[in-house]
């Protein structure tokens, strides 16, 4: 510690401790602050840190929620960036905002941004990565999925010790020969799908052979390029699975039972996609040498994290508030919605800023064709670009007159009360779920902050 880490960290802390309890929010300017006065101030505060880096295109956040979940079973507090900002001056932001504890393993858990690991990495040195997914995301940002992964590889490369936890069922992830420990999870079905021979849809990406080019084909493919993958030209196929999901037991909207080995799972949120994030969870867990009890009681007690199906209490309303950022996370998220066996009520909100991609034809992508119709009461179209959402949704056959268009945050809230069915879905771009959640706290629907 010097002189200028020491102004910059007193200058961060200060500025948090006003925007956090006065303006109530400061999730990355403090971090800002300080990196302007000591670009290196994370190096000091991380250096005593085992620290945990979670990235990939989808399932960053819940999947760092489960795992600090699963590491206070065993370890008391663990610093976290619970907020989902991050950038590296949200992470700063974060061990600014952690106080002093006597946590009995000083561990970090933090939420990377793709292009964002490479910096991240050379300041915290982390002993473990977490990869989740590659799916396009963001294209005038981040590229094709190839590009994205090259970013975080050369994240990974500069910790050549670091136990790399990935998804196995992306093929991705085991293309580059790296000289890290590596523990891949997956699911691993039934031994009688072994014969099946299957592809993806034709509009999938990441599903060239990494070694030859062809195809992959599939025993099993969970959703999008995820499965148990296998070239039949070169022979390149999944590699063995350390931790496994043998069974998806029941699941809606609210609630996921799985089977993992002989023991049953049950978290309090819905999707196959997110078995994956817990999947990758318990990976972590079990890497820090949890059991599977203490597991279990994480995953049990799981609360809904901020946009990732938030549920919010309005009027007489249960309105589950998810983000959605592009075509893959946003088809999982509506084949999600048709596990829901009430009748619901919509509401989409489309933005097209630099944080939410500025492109908005992935919408496109999304397969509405296949939502329950005779569910869906009413629609509400909001956000900047509500024309292209109301003309997505006339095309997959929604008629005008079940669609209410809301100029802004107000006429949503004002418009969601008048609603016809208890059950609200919200989906929503990143900077229209910022926007929405902060009227709701002005209006007390919500607390204030993340």
């Amino acid at each position: 510690m010097n002189l200028k880490s020491d102004v910059a960290k007193f200058a961060g802390k200060s500025s948090y401790w006003f925007l956090h309890n006065v303006l109530k929010g400061g999730t990355s300017f403090p971090g800002k602050i300080a990196m302007k006065l000591d670009p290196d101030i994370l190096n000091t505060l991380a250096q005593n840190y085992e620290t945990v880096i979670v990235t990939g295109t989808n399932g960053k956040t819940m999947t760092t929620a489960l795992i600090v979940e699963a590491l206070r079973e065993k370890y008391g507090e663990v610093l976290t960036n619970p907020s989902g900002s991050n950038m590296q001056q949200g992470i700063v932001t974060a061990f600014l905002a952690n106080k002093k504890s006597k946590a009995k393993r000083p561990i970090a858990v933090l939420e990377v941004d793709e292009a964002n690991v490479k910096m991240v990495t050379k300041l915290v040195k982390p002993s473990v990565f977490v990869l989740t997914n590659i799916f396009r995301d963001q294209m005038d940002r981040y590229g094709e999925i190839y590009t994205t992964y090259n970013k975080i590889i050369e994240g990974i490369k500069l910790a050549p010790d670091a136990t790399v936890i990935a998804n196995g069922d992306a093929s991705i992830f085991s293309s580059v020969d790296l000289p890290n420990p590596k523990i891949f999870y997956g699911f691993k079905l039934p031994s009688d799908h072994s014969q099946n021979d299957v592809k993806a849809p034709v509009n999938t990406d990441g599903v060239l052979c990494p070694e030859c080019d062809h195809i992959l084909h599939y025993h099993d493919r969970i959703y999008a390029n995820l499965g148990d993958f296998f070239c039949p030209n070169c022979g390149y196929r999944r590699p063995e699975l350390t931790y496994s999901v043998s069974e998806i037991i029941d699941q809606d909207p609210n609630h996921l039972s799985f089977r993992m080995g002989t023991k049953d799972y049950h978290i309090n949120i819905g999707g196959t996609y997110n078995i994956y994030n817990a999947l990758a969870a318990y990976s972590v867990a079990r890497h820090f040498d949890l059991d599977d009890e203490e597991i279990a009681n994480a995953f049990a007690k799981n609360k809904r994290v901020f946009g990732r199906q938030e549920l919010i209490q309005y009027a007489d309303k249960d309105i589950d508030l998810i983000l959605v950022k592009n075509p893959v996370g946003l088809d999982e998220v509506l084949h999600m919605l048709n596990t829901e066996k009430d009748d619901y009520s919509l509401v989409t909100l489309l933005n097209a800023n630099h944080a939410d991609g500025i492109d908005t034809s992935w919408i496109w992508d999304g397969q509405f064709e296949d939502l329950n119709h005779e569910q869906i009461k009413q629609i509400l179209v909001g956000g900047q670009r509500w024309h292209d959402m109301g003309f997505r949704l006339e095309v997959a056959g929604f008629l005008p007159e079940q669609m209410t268009t809301c100029p802004d945050n107000e006429a949503v809230i004002e418009e969601i009360a008048k609603l016809p069915t208890k059950k609200v879905y919200i989906l929503s771009t990143y900077t229209a779920l910022l926007s929405l959640r902060k009227t709701m706290a002005e209006k007390k629907i919500i607390k204030a902050g993340m």
